[in-house]
């Protein structure tokens, strides 16, 4: 019944996408604010989609240590869910994300719209300049950063390499950083179509204060992180 209900719910997701990915062309010419609707009508559909079909629910903790204007996030990775699945969770988010994903068709058309934080994983110190560059600039629109410290998609249980990126932001715009823990990949792996029933939770935990050096930032950080994330496995 698992892998009917979720054949099921994968042909509707590719289908909807498809459909909303043309309806949505013209607001590539519309205000950003448009775009950000769109996407996130888009993606509480699938939510829905995901509940109703698949018994896959999503449940936020800690709204409280979120902030509403500028703030940056450094939010455990483990599926595709995770790059839209929390667009609703925040008040105008910019997620940072490599260069080959706005080489998708539609996709890296939208992101590019929403003024997504597009880096080059192999550009060295220039490549740098120019996150801190960016992200210094949506700060400054109010918007919030999210990054995944680990850079890439781990498996639940798993702890990837953190890299200097999510340390240099933080230091450079002198903000809190909120973790963002998750069991993601538990419901909708990284590979393969089953989705299975159960809680998608994403987890605001409490925020790391600015000021710390870089060595004992990313230990708390990764203290944090990995914590949360492997508790939420047991639930």
């Amino acid at each position: 019944m698992t892998a009917a209900r979720s054949l099921a719910f994968v042909a509707l997701f590719y289908l909807w996408s498809a459909i909303v990915a043309i309806a949505i062309l013209p607001l590539l010419l519309a205000p950003r604010g448009w775009m950000l609707a769109a996407t996130r009508l888009w993606a509480d559909t699938v939510i829905a989609l995901l509940a109703a079909i698949c018994g896959v629910r999503v449940e936020v903790r800690g709204r409280r240590h979120l902030a509403a204007g500028p703030a940056l996030i450094g939010a455990k990775h483990q599926c595709m869910f995770d790059t839209w699945g929390c667009l609703s969770l925040f008040a105008d988010a910019c997620f940072v994300m490599k260069k080959e994903l706005v080489k998708i068709p539609f996709f890296g058309w939208y992101s590019w719209k929403s003024d997504m934080i597009v880096v080059d994983r192999e550009g060295g110190a220039k490549a740098l300049r120019k996150l801190l560059a960016d992200a210094r600039a949506r700060a400054a629109q109010g918007r919030q950063v999210v990054i995944f410290p680990e850079g890439s998609r781990t498996a639940p249980g798993e702890t990837g390499d953190y890299k200097p990126g999510i340390a240099a932001l933080y230091r450079d715009l002198g903000l809190a950083c909120t973790p963002m823990a998750t069991n993601s990949g538990v419901h909708w792996p990284a590979h393969g179509f089953l989705r299975r029933p159960g809680t998608i939770v994403y987890e605001f935990l409490s925020p790391i204060p600015p000021g710390l050096s870089r060595r004992e930032f990313m230990r708390v950080l990764e203290e944090r992180l990995e914590g949360a994330s492997t508790a939420l496995l047991g639930e």
